[in-house]
């Protein structure tokens, strides 16, 4: 069983710190993460809490799940690991032969 949930629904005026107030009731928060936009900054609508133990992970999706925070109805359940993606970037090709497409090597 997972201590990571994931929380999605979230205002744009949500934080970190809010978040983490809002979960702390059900256990030991080791982490709570709103993810944010790279180019401007804003809130992406959904975030990360870290458990220190699986059990209080449960206790919130069971309390959570479907409640309101910050004006919002939210969505908590068990954040899936994410596939890594492949080191070298891009999608196939990426070496070799050039395909007939005017490169010289």
């Amino acid at each position: 069983m997972s201590n990571k949930l994931f929380v999605g629904g979230l205002s744009w005026g949500t934080d970190d710190q809010s978040l983490a107030a809002a979960f702390e009731a059900h256990g030991t928060v080791n982490e709570a993460k709103v993810i944010s936009d790279r180019d401007t900054g804003r809130s992406r609508g959904f975030g990360f809490v870290t458990y220190a133990e699986a059990q209080s992970a449960t206790d919130a999706i069971a309390a959570l799940d479907g409640t309101e925070l910050d004006g919002r109805t939210i969505r908590v359940n068990l954040a899936e690991d994410k596939p890594r993606r492949d080191s070298r970037g891009g999608s196939g090709g990426g070496g070799g032969g050039g395909g007939g497409r005017g490169q010289r090597w």
